[in-house]
């Protein structure tokens, strides 16, 4: 976006022949000591507050893990069970990596955006944590005003404040690419949180690779909803970098479409199994697998269409003569796919 000028610059481009010093009037750049002090010190408070919240949440991350930690060092197996929690989360997210019909993003990129989400998924879960207790909600307001709203925000953070800022990220759809990211991210962190915390409740007699694969397998059905609903939140983060006039609404529409399919998928969970089962003659392990299933492919039909629709416009808007279209490529990019 243009910067935009004063009316002393405006008519001094128009009419002079610029030997006019605007310094102080319409313009600045740091000349003076004092300039150069305020300079130094907004950059460093800037700077330093970013690293502060990074080191919060990294001495967070470290605390909520120590559990996990023990736990693997106790039976090293175990993380096997966070690992396969995480496959079919990881597997949407390469698909909707390879959706990207514009350019391969950097794999150091999605790693920092990976490693930021598990690291802000740290003060989602302090905010999950105490927000019952503290504001008194409860619920199917929790879910609505807290869950989903604080975890769909603090995931859109690990793309906004890096990957969002590279030049590498120069298309719309990257924002769906590095939102599956954190989405990924914050995935592997919570189900390795929940895997064991499930496993240090569990009566010492049973077995624990018993309670781990049980759990794990739960948590593999959630994975994939965290990668979508991110996804799409993502994507209005993409559709915002390039239409700089409406960003803040762009962002906030697609983090109330993200809050809302997630909250409301915590809150049918618990509800629509138990409802099938009174229906069908099945049982709850399989009613449950089938709303899970069912409610992210519906959710992420949507998601899809967005994807095909930026695929079909990007095809239809670059082809030659003869129909080819031919993607940008970087450094980065893959063999022809």
């Amino acid at each position: 976006m243009e910067r935009r000028r004063d009316p002393v610059e405006r008519a001094e481009e128009r009419t002079g022949d610029g030997s006019v010093d605007l310094y102080d009037v319409s313009t600045w750049e740091p000349r003076s000591i004092l300039d150069l002090l305020s300079y130094t010190l907004y950059n460093a408070v800037s700077y330093g507050f970013r690293a502060l919240v990074l080191l919060v949440a990294i001495a967070i991350t470290l605390v909520l893990l120590v559990s996990p930690a023990a736990i693997v060092l106790e039976d090293p197996f175990v993380a096997v069970f966070f690992g396969l929690s995480v496959v079919p989360a990881g597997m949407l997210a390469v698909y909707i990596w390879h959706a990207d019909i514009t350019t391969s993003e950097p794999l150091w990129l999605l790693v920092v955006t990976f490693l930021l989400a598990v690291l802000f998924a740290t003060f989602a879960a302090l905010v999950n944590s105490y927000s019952q207790a503290l504001l008194g909600i409860s619920g199917v307001l929790f879910f609505y005003l807290i869950v989903g709203p604080v975890e769909e925000t603090v995931k859109l953070l690990a793309v906004q404040v890096f990957a969002y800022r590279n030049d590498s990220f120069n298309a719309v759809i990257d924002g769906a690419v590095y939102g599956a990211v954190a989405g990924l991210g914050f995935a592997a962190i919570e189900n390795a949180l929940y895997i064991s915390r499930v496993i240090g409740e569990a009566n010492p007699e049973t077995n624990i690779l018993v309670t781990a694969s049980g759990i794990a397998t739960v948590r593999a059905l959630a994975g994939p909803g965290h990668v979508i609903y991110s996804a799409i939140a993502g994507y209005y983060l993409g559709l915002a970098k390039f239409n700089r006039d409406y960003a803040g609404p762009i962002v906030l529409k697609g983090l109330l479409i993200a809050a809302f399919v997630h909250g409301t998928y915590n809150v049918t969970v618990g509800i629509v199994p138990g409802l099938i089962t009174a229906v069908l003659p099945i049982g709850f392990g399989i009613a449950f697998v089938g709303y899970v299933i069912c409610y992210d492919l519906a959710i992420g039909y949507y998601l899809y269409r967005k994807i095909d629709r930026y695929r079909h416009t990007y095809q239809t808007v670059t082809s030659d003569r003869d129909g080819d279209s031919r993607p940008e490529l970087t450094e980065f990019e893959p063999p022809q796919r």
